[in-house]
């Protein structure tokens, strides 16, 4: 762009490419709404003021326009679509940046998946700032497909593929001085470092914060997050859509918005019809001031303080020098967003996205056909005398876990599912290195009374899993898996009953958000018919082998407990 005509336009001595007059504008600078208008030169806001001209001019009136919205922290891979129609979906709702971990993808497809992701962002119309994965694996007790050390780190910075550290999930290991993990934390140098400190309080939470890991998006409580404002971290507020922590830390801004400075609301894990029905950032507004935050403060928790946060100084507010990514909405309260517009452009008007479908990009070779499922004897479990069974117990609504004991349901000396005690077989198949290993354990929590769900979505690794109330329930789950290279699907006996396929490193499908949610759909109210009571069984079912969070889970080496020491034995006295 010519400076001189810039500042030709931002002096008002020359007319901007575009006016949008008539609305109030939202300051997230100073909580404010101002009667203003909002001259646009090029792909940046020249002037924001009384009295601009434009080639064009819009009349606004009755709206108030925004900053475009900024998701701090998500993982793409959860809404079982790829970045293209991710940033479709989001694009409407006003979303014009986020920082995506792509972790999930770099556990099953490794350097390949991060490129994969990197590659078809570039012609979304939403900036996609990726985080480089810093825990492949998650930790030492799961198998990714392969591990991305420090020099993997490194070299995904020079690429360009990555903008910041994405999140260190390994937190005992950054407080124990893990050299390999400290390694990473090197290599991103003097960039934005995301945390992921569930219950780090006290001590250990200072020794965690010398690392520069200075977010966290993984407080449960009012306490927690004090604290760790206290101690300088950024607060990322997570609202998902199995993970609901807003209610709960909400009233640490409420009771003094300053710190909206110091929080951002982030999405964490969405899924697809989430996406499309709720709504992205928007619908965290509209959250937040249902729960007692002012439009004003909310609104700054996902534009101004997520870029300030990520250091990007051009974009989170609307401003002289900003890219000119904006949204018009009715009101802040109801946050029904009416136009956007990305780097200057009109993108989207009443959720129609203008600039037509999204080009997608060839994906990496899928798991499909890498392992076969082992013969019926491989799930049975012998039961010894007098022993009792250790248990995953299922939280709704959250990513932690209960390490349960209980007394074993025995038929003819082995170990069995007990539906009428909530008690189903899990089952972790390793798929990334086409190993085979098959893990055994027990959950509670589902609800199944019968049948089996699986799915390739299992938290980090994201080996197949899968939880059923018979064998060959189990094995049909775990072989259409096989078959498919990812998906999620409900069995019973020998039958599939609903599935979808999701071939893109067994996390995602390649079609349309309308086709992905439909799979899914279907696959859910087949879930459904087998019993379970369970919101978004799917999604709640990846977070059963996430070793990273302590308390008991399953992954493809066996039972882990990391607040317990690691590997965990099935029965225990």
């Amino acid at each position: 762009m010519n400076v001189s005509e810039y500042l030709a336009v931002a002096r008002g001595d020359r007319p901007a490419d575009l006016v949008l007059r008539g609305a109030r504008v939202a300051n997230v600078f100073t909580l404010e709404y101002e009667e203003a208008d909002v001259a646009l030169y090029g792909d940046r806001i020249a002037g924001v003021g009384k009295g601009y001209g434009g080639v064009r001019e819009e009349d606004l009136s009755g709206m108030v326009i925004v900053p475009g919205f900024i998701d701090g922290h998500c993982h793409i891979e959860s809404t079982m679509l790829t970045p293209a129609a991710f940033s479709e979906l989001a694009a409407v709702r006003g979303t014009a940046s986020a920082a995506p971990d792509p972790h999930e993808i770099a556990n099953t497809c490794g350097m390949a998946g991060v490129e994969y992701m990197w590659r078809e962002s570039l012609n979304c119309p939403v900036d996609l700032f990726f985080t480089a994965p810093s825990c492949v694996p998650a930790s030492s007790f799961e198998t990714p497909f392969e591990e991305l050390d420090a020099k993997a780190v490194a070299e995904m910075f020079a690429r360009g593929w990555c903008d910041s550290l994405g999140e260190v999930m390994n937190y005992p290991g950054v407080i124990g001085g893990d050299p390999a993990l400290w390694a990473k934390i090197y290599a991103s140098g003097t960039r934005a470092k995301s945390g992921h400190a569930p219950g780090l309080t006290g001590k250990d939470l200072c020794a965690y914060l010398l690392s520069g890991c200075d977010s966290d998006h993984e407080s449960f409580s009012a306490e927690e997050g004090l604290d760790k404002l206290r101690r300088g971290m950024t607060l990322m507020i997570r609202e998902g859509a199995t993970e609901h922590n807003l209610e709960d830390l909400a009233c640490l801004v409420r009771e003094n918005e300053a710190r909206s400075s110091r929080c951002m609301m982030v999405s964490d894990d969405l899924s697809a019809r989430y996406l499309r029905d709720r709504g992205h950032m928007d619908e965290k507004i509209r959250l937040a001031v249902r729960h007692g935050i002012s439009p004003l403060a909310a609104l700054r928790m996902v534009t101004l303080t997520p870029a300030e946060y990520f250091g990007w100084k051009d974009r989170g507010a609307v401003a002289p020098g900003r890219i000119a990514d904006l949204a018009a909405v009715d009101s802040l309260e109801n946050c029904s967003v009416k136009r956007v517009w990305k780097r200057g452009r009109l993108t989207a008007r009443d959720g129609r996205l203008l600039c037509g479908p999204v080009p997608r990009v060839d994906a990496p070779v899928s798991a499909k056909g890498n392992v076969s499922v082992p013969g019926k004897e491989a799930f049975e479990i012998y039961a010894p005398g007098g022993a009792k069974i250790r248990v995953v117990g299922l939280r709704p609504g959250q990513v932690v876990t209960n390490h349960l004991t209980t007394e074993p349901a025995v038929s003819d000396g082995l170990a069995v599912a007990d539906p009428s005690r909530d008690l189903s077989w899990l089952a972790v198949l390793e798929k990334n290195r086409g190993t085979g290993r098959l893990s055994l354990g027990f959950v509670s929590g589902l609800g199944l009374k019968e049948g089996a769900i699986g799915s390739s979505v299992a938290h980090d690794a994201h080996n197949f899993v899968a939880a059923g109330t018979d064998i060959l329930s189990l094995r049909t789950a775990l072989e259409f898996l096989a078959s498919e290279g990812g998906g999620i699907v409900a069995a019973r006996g020998g039958d599939v009953l609903g599935s979808l396929g999701l071939p893109v490193g067994g996390l995602m499908n390649p079609g349309s958000a309308d086709e992905v949610i439909s799979g899914l759909e279907a696959a859910e109210e087949a879930a459904r018919s087998l019993g379970t009571g369970v919101d978004h069984p799917f999604m709640a079912m990846s977070f059963l082998s996430l070793s990273v969070i302590s308390e008991l889970k399953l992954t493809d080496q066996g039972y882990v407990d990391l607040g317990r020491g690691g590997i965990q034995s099935l029965f225990t006295e």
